[in-house]
């Protein structure tokens, strides 16, 4: 499958939708690797109340980002590879674990870009490590994230 046609169909299978959609575009998606993108819109409702006065994104949000982008959508490329998707379009999607380390705060109006490379991918369980970098390419954070991905 061509490169452009496999990220079209891995975006329009995300199991999410506005205002809990972290993904805007994916760079990379090889067989362990996936690079994706994400712009944090400045009228996020996440931001009024996280800080007064000084609003930062959220780490579960930015944990959240790394799972749809290195996780979700990795998990995804395996199963449209191999035909899986469209003999049963009944996604479920679970996160079991996350380990992050955070380093750069994030703030509104700001593009973050995730790579994710396949620790191991069995028994539907996904493990990936997880690095997601601003526009300066400085770490923001970092980390291990592990889902169940079944259709």
């Amino acid at each position: 499958m061509e490169k452009e046609t496999l990220i079209q169909n891995i975006l329009i299978n995300l199991p999410y939708s506005e205002p809990f959609l972290f993904v805007e575009g994916l760079k990379e998606v090889k067989e362990d690797r996936v690079e994706g993108f994400y712009t944090f819109s400045k009228d996020s409702y996440f931001y009024k109340g996280h800080f007064k006065n000084n609003p930062v994104t959220p780490g579960v949000i930015l944990t959240e980002c790394c799972a749809q982008i290195g996780l979700v959508c990795m998990g995804l490329s395996h199963f449209i590879s191999s035909d899986a998707l469209y003999k049963n379009q009944s996604l479920k999607i679970g996160l079991s674990s996350s380990e992050m380390e955070f380093h750069k705060p994030v703030f509104p109006g700001e593009r973050v870009e995730v790579v994710s490379k396949k620790i191991y991918f069995r028994f539907h369980k996904l493990k990936c490590e997880v690095k997601m970098f601003n526009a300066q390419k400085e770490l923001v954070c970092k980390g291990t994230i592990s889902g169940m991905i079944k259709f």
